[in-house]
């Protein structure tokens, strides 16, 4: 049998864990080992159950989630950490990934859809959500024009960009271009090699500011 990805959720709301809790317990390959109150408690958590992934509030007293986010990711780099929140302040979202984290997670995405993003984050493919896709698009929509430095993606690369900065799931971009899921893997992993950046929000953040994508008429 296959051992279960061991999570802890950092929050210091009871509602909140309780809630996330709920999300989780029906998923067979998730289980929850802990729950952490505040930074302190995640720290001494992590160091004591050495868990797979850590769900982390930003707002915490004491120790909030990003400065708790960094010391972790300094002392155990293997454990990932997903912010979840309910801010959509696209600065949060920005500052998590230099702390460290592997993503971000709003609260109020529909509960069906937190699977897919967690087990995608466990296999290393870091999603996006549609809805961070639509806030970065409006942040950069909202600053100077684009660098427009020299793109040295491939036609098809190029076409993975655009899918991925609408926040499309690999199985969504392979459907989208008639491709298999194994070979959209390939193509990010070439664009994030080509460009130095290390996951989706990068790219896409990135794409915009060099402005090799542009605002698309739907996020459907």
């Amino acid at each position: 049998m296959i051992q279960p990805y061991r999570i802890i959720i950092a929050d210091d709301s009871a509602h909140a864990r309780e809630g996330i809790m709920d999300i989780l317990e029906d998923i067979e390959e998730f289980q929850v080992v802990g729950e952490a109150r505040n930074g302190k408690e995640a720290m001494e958590l992590t160091e004591k159950l050495m868990p797979d992934m850590i769900l982390m509030d930003i707002h915490m007293p004491g120790l909030d989630g990003l400065e708790t986010t960094k010391m972790i990711k300094s002392q155990f780099p293997y454990v990932k950490i997903v912010i979840v929140t309910v801010s959509d302040d696209i600065t949060h979202l920005f500052e998590a990934l230099k702390k460290g984290a592997q993503g971000y997670l709003l609260k109020n995405i529909d509960p069906s859809r937190w699977h897919e993003y967690l087990r995608a984050f466990a296999l290393d493919e870091v999603p996006m959500t549609k809805e961070l896709a639509l806030k970065i698009l409006l942040e950069f929509s909202q600053r100077n024009k684009p660098v427009n430095q020299h793109n040295p993606l491939s036609d098809r690369e190029q076409q993975v960009l655009n899918l991925v900065a609408k926040g499309h799931s690999n199985k969504e971009i392979s459907d989208e271009l008639f491709i298999s899921e194994n070979t959209v893997k390939n193509h990010l992993k070439n664009i994030l090699k080509k460009l130095h950046l290390q996951n989706r929000v990068e790219l896409t953040s990135y794409a915009y500011e060099q402005g090799w994508i542009q605002k698309p008429n739907t996020f459907e």
